[in-house]
């Protein structure tokens, strides 16, 4: 691909090569990155409990302030100057600023009182360690011949298979992910006790992260047109309904949702995704019965509906508590049995704060 240079960019360019100029701008930069960057903090503050996050909060609103700015022209500009093209700078947005504003002006011959001090080698990789620390603090030490974790969700059959568990150990799993949309607390238990004999035998030793169901909306019930018709095709029709559908005569595929209250949060040209984006669909029609669903993605032989299937609405605020009650009973067993919990769906700080 070839790259093309407006003349606007290109007149941008020609007065950037001046290194005052260019040092100027970086300046200017800097400051409204500093500002905007408060700005954005400031509303964070008081959501944040625990200190060891706020630099790292402070760094990603800096980083936020920092992309409402097109930077294509002052990278392109430093690139003769053998200096950060400000590309890769999430974890450093500040000191990576201050290094390159520090020896543009150096090279200026610019009063250093006048400009940031140059930053010391550590605050470069300050971010690195906070991430290696929280890292640790999550999963543990790292083993020595790699850096990443090993996570594996357990299938059910890990309740009755010993040694199918002992060999995830063996083969270097760090941590155990138990999905608590299925089973249940028995099978979960059985799982927990065929990892603890295989900590024991192998001695290594495994996180357990237990994953809340959360308000996910799934498919329930189905009744297809006739017993001829098993798949949906692009084009048909899917009544999605907030009871148990009716039986008689049915004139299009039709299935009952878990939740039928996000039912009415809907708008008619809304997304619809269903069975993990194999099934995409868009709200036709709203009506008492429920809502109806033209399909509008689909394989060219079919898809089929199944139940337990997930409902996904990318393009709809769905007004839900991030917890159910089964999630609350879940988690009297998972703050006996589990180090680490997994919490979706949760829309905004105060109300995941207020529910827990």
């Amino acid at each position: 691909m070839t790259n093309v240079i407006s003349p606007k960019e290109d007149l941008a360019l020609e007065k950037l090569s001046n290194p005052q100029t260019l040092l100027i701008a970086l300046q200017k930069l800097r400051q409204s990155v500093m500002r905007e960057g408060q700005e954005i903090f400031s509303q964070w503050r008081s959501l944040i409990h625990r200190p060891v996050f706020k630099s790292s909060a402070l760094n990603l609103a800096y980083y936020l302030a920092l992309r409402r700015h097109d930077l294509r022209t002052l990278q392109t500009a430093l690139m003769p100057w053998g200096l950060s093209s400000l590309g890769r700078i999430e974890a450093r947005v500040l000191p990576n600023l201050d290094a390159v504003i520090a020896t543009l002006g150096a090279i200026c011959g610019e009063d250093p009182a006048k400009l940031p001090p140059h930053p010391r080698l550590g605050a470069f990789f300050a971010g690195d360690r906070l991430l290696q620390q929280h890292t640790e603090d999550v999963f543990g030490e790292t083993r020595r011949h790699r850096r990443v974790r090993i996570m594996v969700t357990l299938p059910t059959a890990a309740a009755n298979d010993g040694e199918f568990v002992r060999d995830l150990l063996r083969r270097g799993c760090d941590c155990v992910r138990i999905n608590c949309a299925h089973d249940s607390a028995d099978i979960w238990a059985a799982m927990i006790a065929n990892l603890r004999q295989a900590e024991m035998e192998t001695g290594h030793h495994c996180k357990i992260l237990m994953d809340l169901g959360g308000p996910k909306p799934r498919i329930e019930q189905i009744f297809a047109p006739d017993s001829n018709k098993q798949r949906l095709f692009v084009g048909d029709y899917l009544l999605i309904t907030r009871t148990s559908p009716p039986t008689a005569n049915p004139t299009c595929f039709q299935a009952s949702c878990t939740i039928p209250q996000v039912l009415d949060q809907l708008q008619v040209g809304a997304t619809v995704w269903i069975d993990d984006g194999r099934i995409g669909a868009g709200v036709e029609s709203i009506n008492s019965e429920g809502v109806l669903l033209t399909i509008t993605h689909a394989r060219p032989q079919g898809e089929k509906l199944r139940a337990d299937k997930g409902i996904n609405f990318p393009d709809t605020v769905l007004n839900l508590s991030p917890l159910t009650q089964k999630d609350l009973q879940d988690l009297d067993f998972i703050a006996t049995h589990a180090d680490i919990v997994g919490y979706s769906f949760v829309q905004t700080a105060a109300g995941s704060m207020s529910t827990l």
